[in-house]
Formats: structure tokens, C-alpha cells, sequence
């Protein structure tokens, strides 16, 4: 460790302690800052919003040349979500949509 690299372990120290500040903020300092009701409602419907940031870009992959990509992981997730309206498992839907993603790769190396 190089004296000289302080600045990197400073940078780090402070990203992490804003980290822990921003998250924690809200169950400090959240009784003092009432949400009016429709941000409150605007709230709900986060998670979901960060879900699908997360998993479309990975099952619908964006080319700059061609746009959106279809790929086998496209196939794989509509199988398991019509896995999951028959069954409503959600155990079954994460099994189904692994099991159809690596048969579809399986026979594509062919």
C-alpha cells in the first residue's frame, strides 16, 4: 500500500459513508419530513420500475446498429412466465425459464 494512494482509500471511505447516509437517511430523518400522499402512491411503485430496469435490458438486449436483439433469453423468459400463469410458482418460474434457456443453448451448439 503506497502512501502515495491516499486519495483512492478517501475516495472509497466517503462514496461509502454518502452510500450509508442516503440510504439510512429516510429511517432517521424520515418522521420529520412527512410524503404527501401521492409520492407516497408514486413509492409503490418503485421496486417494480427497478425490476424491469434491470431485467430488460438483460432479456432484450439493445444493439446500436440493429436495435433490439432477439435472443434465447427472450424465449426463456416467456416460457417461464406462461410457466407461471398456469402454475403460480414462483419456484416453478425461475426452474422452467433456467430449464428452457439451457435446452434452447443446448440445441443451438448444434
Amino acid at each position: 500500500m503506497l502512501i502515495e494512494d491516499w486519495y483512492v482509500y478517501a475516495a472509497i471511505l466517503l462514496l461509502a459513508l454518502c452510500s450509508v447516509i442516503t440510504r439510512a437517511g429516510y429511517f432517521l430523518f424520515g418522521h420529520l419530513v412527512p410524503l404527501p400522499d401521492h409520492v407516497r402512491s408514486a413509492l409503490r411503485y418503485a421496486p417494480l420500475a427497478a425490476l424491469t430496469a434491470i431485467i430488460v435490458p438483460e432479456v432484450l438486449p439493445w444493439s446500436a446498429q440493429h436495435g433490439p436483439v432477439l435472443d434465447l433469453k427472450l424465449v426463456a423468459a416467456i416460457v417461464s412466465i406462461w410457466v407461471f400463469q398456469r402454475t403460480r410458482s414462483a419456484l416453478l418460474l425461475i426452474v422452467s425459464g433456467m430449464l428452457a434457456l439451457w435446452l434452447m443453448r443446448w440445441i443451438a451448439s448444434f
